[in-house]
């Protein structure tokens, strides 16, 4: 039986490169897998899923207003449904995916992180830890060497930034991953 997979980590634990060497381990055994990202994210361009090694492949893009239900279910022949930055899926879209993932017996893997750069949880991430079957805490490390579990923001020169909207996308230049020892201290 299929399941809905979330696999989360800080920022920088490399995400994006999983994803990618996932489709590209369906593909080449001749399965077909849809890859999904955030249209939000446009650091690499819109539609773009990019890992900081430098792989890079189209993927179809998701908004609050996409219905995974609509826009799958006419898929044929299917092995897979890959979702990058899985943490702005909407409560709603987590549910599909799971309904999805358990109806027609397809994986359905998310990756994403939990919490954003004040470590308040993202939605999309409440739901995918409240339904996903299968749980992975990818792992990565803080600059003082602890493992890293959250995330905080940072300016241009390069100091940390408590306050603001909970989405601002910027990547490697406008976040780094912390243990939550330094998240607090630091």
């Amino acid at each position: 039986m299929a399941k809905l997979y979330f696999r989360y980590a800080a920022m920088n634990a490399g995400k994006s490169t999983a994803l990618l060497q996932v489709a590209f381990n369906y593909e080449e055994q001749q399965q077909r897998v849809v890859l999904y990202t955030a249209e939000l994210d446009d650091r690499f361009g819109v539609g773009q899923i990019a890992s900081r090694l430098g792989l890079q492949r189209e993927a179809r893009t998701f908004s609050p207003q996409l219905d995974f239900g609509t826009a799958l279910a006419d898929e044929q022949q299917l092995a897979c449904v890959l979702i990058d930055e899985a943490q702005f899926l909407t409560p709603g879209q987590v549910r599909q995916l799971h309904r999805f993932a358990h109806t027609r017996n397809i994986p359905v893997i998310c990756y994403g992180i939990r919490s954003d750069f004040q470590g308040e949880p993202f939605p999309g991430a409440i739901y995918l830890l409240a339904l996903a079957d299968d749980l992975e805490e990818m792992k990565t490390i803080c600059l003082c060497g602890r493992k890293a579990t959250m995330n905080t923001r940072i300016d241009a020169q390069g100091q940390r930034v408590r306050e603001g909207e909970q989405v601002e996308v910027g990547g490697n230049s406008r976040y780094r991953s912390v243990c939550a020892r330094c998240f607090y201290l630091g």
